[in-house]
């Protein structure tokens, strides 16, 4: 008696390893980024106490327009479209082998856990509006900034 691969795993199995695989890569997501600053005249006479005041004024400024620190909202959108991909990658695959439902949902859990992980990866880096948004605020101020880490 042979053990197919869809056989040894339930669907509720790839549902549950593919929000394990999330929660884990969750754990490890970094911080938005920060801009960093050239040491000019502005700031050499302020002080970098005063630079990472105004650093804070300018980034609360662009959160009180409206703009998004991060790109939030991209892990449902990356899940549903990597599942859809899989998905249908591998049941098409199934009617080839003759296993269609079973690829169907193999493929849809591993999609829709690539997809989440790729949200969560992108979701956490700092929306470039938000950075340019931060950025002329801090050139207004007579800083200079030279990248964002």
């Amino acid at each position: 008696m042979s053990t197919t691969y869809g056989s040894m795993f339930s669907r509720a199995s790839y549902i549950a390893l593919a929000s394990l695989a999330t929660l884990v890569i969750a754990g490890c997501s970094s911080a938005p980024s920060n801009p960093v600053l050239y040491p000019n005249n502005t700031y050499v006479n302020a002080g970098r106490v005063q630079a990472d005041a105004d650093i804070e004024q300018c980034m609360q400024m662009a959160t009180n327009q409206g703009v998004k620190t991060t790109a939030d909202g991209k892990i449902l959108e990356q899940s549903a479209s990597g599942a859809a991909v899989a998905g249908a990658s591998a049941g098409a695959w199934g009617i080839v082998r003759g296993d269609f439902g079973e690829r169907l949902l193999a493929g849809a859990a591993a999609g829709a856990a690539g997809g989440a992980v790729n949200g969560m990866i992108h979701s956490n880096r700092t929306n470039p509006v938000f950075k340019n948004f931060t950025t002329r605020c801090l050139r207004n101020k007579g800083y200079e900034v030279i990248g964002w880490q």
